[in-house]
């Protein structure tokens, strides 16, 4: 299978569904991760430019350790928004050529503007990708896809519909999470919370709720065609 998870940040796959995502690159998946934003505004001192090649080079690395294919879309943070057609037909482009057999995307419900403008062009850029006649750069249709929504960042007003055991991915999350040291270095100096941390707690809450050491949580969009009787997730 061919999986597509769209983050707006580097990082977020790492804190949400990374262990997911390495499951699905051992079970023989092929997986991609696209970033929408680049992260430059990430910092409190590193300038934008210098910050987003940083932050991108921290991705790929991370992504390699799974042997996940990184790629972003080049816009900046804030820059993102639900009903900006350059940023839907752009998203378009990117899941006809990936052709997916299923999305993993923020929640629509997150905590700022870049994750939920990202779910939003998600859905549509996913349907947009299914009309051959859509004047966009990339020729062809994609297939109508599920699409899951990841864990918001906390788990708050999540409610999961499909846990992921990633007790054996859990060391390897981390390991891609502390890729990211322009993030975690600054949130330990700046705001004094040491995030690796927290992911793997939260982690370990998922766990306890479905019976294993560590997991990740997911819903699915529930609309027409998005469904599926298949078990998708690993």
């Amino acid at each position: 299978m061919k999986v597509l998870a769209i983050s707006a940040h580097p990082d977020d796959v790492e804190i949400a569904c990374s262990g997911t995502l390495s499951k699905c690159v051992q079970r023989g998946d092929l997986v991609t991760v696209c970033h929408m934003s680049n992260g430059n505004l990430g910092h409190m001192v590193i300038p934008p430019k210098e910050l987003a090649e940083i932050r991108m080079e921290e991705a790929r690395s991370a992504g390699a350790l799974a042997g996940i294919k990184v790629i972003c879309a080049g816009f900046g943070d804030l820059d993102l928004y639900g009903e900006e057609r350059r940023c839907r037909d752009c998203l378009t482009d990117i899941i006809k050529k990936e052709d997916p057999d299923f999305i993993i995307t923020h929640d629509p419900e997150d905590y700022m503007p870049d994750h939920v403008a990202v779910s939003k062009l998600t859905f549509d850029a996913s349907f947009a990708a299914t009309l051959p006649n859509y004047p966009n750069s990339v020729k062809g249709a994609a297939r109508p896809v599920p699409i899951f929504y990841m864990d918001t960042l906390a788990g708050v007003n999540f409610l999961p519909e499909y846990y992921v055991d990633i007790t054996s991915a859990i060391d390897l999350k981390l390991r891609m999470l502390e890729c990211h040291q322009s993030q975690l270095r600054w949130m330990r100096e700046h705001d004094g919370i040491d995030f690796a941390d927290m992911v793997k707690v939260c982690s370990r809450y998922r766990g306890y709720q479905c019976g294993v050491g560590y997991a990740e949580a997911f819903r699915l969009c529930k609309a027409y065609l998005k469904g599926t009787a298949e078990r998708l997730l690993p």
